[in-house]
């Protein structure tokens, strides 16, 4: 039994050893900041994948940002491949450590990470409507700022601690008119 228990702990050190942090991408630009990225119009399209990665929705998004200051507000419009339509504000707080907060209505609690290099991850409990129901699901958020004005976001959600799905994004800053 004592066996067992020194190579689960050994497995779980290995698994939390190979986990990305932001620490990794510290010196690789370009800088991340979240006021300069959402500050304006800003176009995304995405899909949302099983753990097998089967393709379960499709979607394109209108994003619009605004800073005044440390606080920022980000407006979001979704539709997905079968015409369902969802909104979502995140209400945004740059802290004067460099890290970031963020609070929507369907967020429970807040989303906090810090920017470093080209990278933001942040882990936030996300409610989903299912089936007349609400669920509740673990997000790892991670953004990487591709140029100044594309940038890719990867999300695994977990329920229970399994991950459940895969959230993939490509979120672009619309030309200044």
């Amino acid at each position: 039994m004592l066996r067992i228990a020194l190579l689960a702990l050994a497995a779980s050190l290995l698994l939390t050893a190979c986990t990305p942090t932001t620490d990794s991408y510290r010196e690789q630009g370009p800088a991340f900041a979240l006021e300069e990225f959402f500050d304006g119009e800003l176009v995304a399209y995405g899909m949302i994948q099983d753990r097998s990665g089967t393709v379960l929705r499709r979607f394109e998004a209108t994003l619009e940002g605004s800073w005044e200051g440390n606080s920022g507000v980000l407006a979001e419009w979704f539709v997905y491949d079968d015409g369902e339509r969802q909104e979502r504000t995140w209400y945004l707080t740059k802290h004067a450590d460099g890290s970031y907060s963020g609070t929507a209505s369907d967020v429970i609690g807040e989303a906090r990470g810090t920017p470093e290099g080209f990278a933001l991850n942040w882990r936030y409990t996300l409610q989903v409507p299912m089936d007349g129901e609400l669920w509740e699901f673990q997000l790892d958020d991670w953004m990487y700022l591709i140029n100044e004005r594309g940038l890719i976001n990867r999300t695994a959600m977990k329920k229970f601690g399994i991950r459940v799905a895969d959230l993939t994004l490509w979120i672009e800053k619309r030309p200044a008119q």
